[in-house]
């Protein structure tokens, strides 16, 4: 009796090596000099830590409003998008963004207050089609993901470990984004 020939293999990165990242990033960022849990030795670090959180913030609240862009063009995808969308809006407000209209962070932890505006402020404009639209949000996140990445070699202790932790989150959308080959 002849064996069933495996299963085809999924394009794209598998959970588990998106999870690995995910934890090495964090550890990356644990493990690496200056990251003790003080959050930074002197003023340069932590107005780099202050920076870096602002941009962060909106960088996050841009995408948002892609997700929003996305879902209202296609409802059918809100099932899809809704969940990722609520968890880029968790990042904005834990990189202190807060939902007032007039756009403007919350006091950051060292008590000034900024007001940086989204990047891209207007409304970002809809995709023409949905695999369109999951592939321009997939694109966004893998750039942000990116950038975030790089950014945390610049960064003390807790700020390192949270963008670690939301640059891996957005790796992980990246993937559910264009699982079975959804968007490329």
């Amino acid at each position: 009796m002849p064996y069933p020939s495996p299963p085809r293999p999924l394009a794209g990165p598998r959970r588990r090596s998106v999870l690995v990242s995910a934890v090495g990033a964090a550890l990356l960022a644990a493990c690496s000099p200056g990251s003790g849990g003080d959050g930074g030795a002197g003023d340069g670090s932590s107005a780099a830590a202050e920076r870096a959180r602002e941009r962060a913030a909106r960088d996050s609240a841009a995408l948002r409003e892609r997700y929003d862009a996305a879902i209202a063009a296609f409802p059918a995808l809100a099932g899809r998008l809704a969940p990722l969308r609520a968890e880029v809006d968790r990042h904005a407000r834990a990189f202190g963004w807060t939902a007032r209209e007039s756009g403007q962070p919350a006091k950051g932890a060292g008590g000034a207050k900024s007001t940086p505006t989204p990047t891209g402020s207007a409304a970002p404009s809809a995709p023409a089609t949905e695999k369109d639209a999951l592939a321009g949000l997939a694109a966004a996140e893998r750039a942000l993901a990116d950038r975030r990445t790089e950014d945390l070699l610049d960064l003390p202790g807790e700020p390192a470990r949270l963008l670690a932790s939301v640059a891996a989150a957005g790796a992980a959308h990246v993937y559910l984004l264009t699982e079975n080959g959804n968007a490329k």
